[in-house]
């Protein structure tokens, strides 16, 4: 077995992204299996040095440790961020686009919102057959109307079908470069990545990377397990997020306390996980 840690420095950590790691990591070592540290540093805008530091710091309050990844922020700069693989990324949306898998999108977050879609987009540039070439356009995936992939669950790797009803998604954004989608797929096949543990928020990501995998011939990808563990809600019954100043762990680390509540989450999930199988 192989998992992974995949944390974003684009905020410092929250306790619902700790017992995620914990357990990760705790499922890996009793299985005797290994755990890659990936920091997905993609988008650079919102990565800052304090984020960097906060993932180490909080790993290392947590005690989990890792086999394969940085040891630091100069590690990560120097051998592991995302930005040293761009190549790979744009390789496979290269496939995609030569599989006429694509289409370009002009609309803005503002442009969605203004025809009333909130924030799902609404399909609007599907069938405008706009040319891929186009300054400042997106690049879109056309997922299939009514498609399914089929997913390998924890422990057994019983399968399980997932929905491919989420609106098109970005493969290649605005600026040019890959989108999150493309990057955690790639990462995930590179470095053999066998069991995927992420909350259930992220379903869908995981049912847009099956669908990729299956059209880019990523065997690997498509034969790992997955578990999606239950979310931490904030005191309004929202899912706790990093980016929008959820209450942090580096607030436990500096007032002198220890992990033991997060390390306890860890384990109810997996009780919960492990009743639902």
């Amino acid at each position: 077995m192989k998992t992974r840690l995949a944390p974003t420095p684009s905020g410092f950590l929250h306790a619902g992204n700790g017992a995620s790691f914990v357990l990760a990591w705790k499922l890996a070592r009793e299985a005797g299996g290994r755990v890659l540290l990936r920091i997905d540093d993609l988008d650079a805008e919102r990565a800052r040095p304090e984020y960097v530091q906060d993932i180490f710091d909080t790993l290392r309050w947590l005690g989990v440790d890792w086999d394969e990844g940085p040891r630091n922020a100069g590690e990560l700069a120097g051998q592991w961020s995302q930005h040293l693989r761009m190549d790979g990324y744009l390789e496979l949306v290269h496939q995609l686009r030569t599989g006429s898998h694509l289409y370009a999108c002009t609309c803005s977050r503002k442009d969605i919102a203004a025809r009333g879609a909130v924030r799902e987009y609404d399909g609007h540039c599907r069938d405008r057959n706009l040319p891929l070439d186009l300054p400042g356009c997106r690049w879109r995936l056309r997922l299939p109307p009514g498609g399914r992939v089929a997913l390998h669950t924890w422990p057994d790797g019983a399968l399980r079908e997932l929905p491919l009803d989420m609106p098109d998604p970005v493969i290649r954004q605005q600026n040019g470069r890959p989108a999150y989608q493309v990057a955690s797929l790639a990462d995930d096949v590179r470095f053999g990545v066998d069991l995927v543990v992420r909350g259930t928020d992220l379903l869908p990501s995981t049912s847009i990377q099956l669908y990729l995998a299956e059209l880019l011939g990523k065997r690997a990808f498509s034969e790992a397990r997955f578990l999606h563990h239950p979310l931490l809600l904030g005191a309004a019954g929202a899912k706790l997020s990093k980016s929008l100043g959820a209450e942090a762990l580096i607030t436990l680390r500096q007032a002198g306390e220890g992990p033991g509540p997060v390390l306890r989450l860890a384990e109810e999930w997996l009780r919960q996980v492990a009743a639902g199988s």
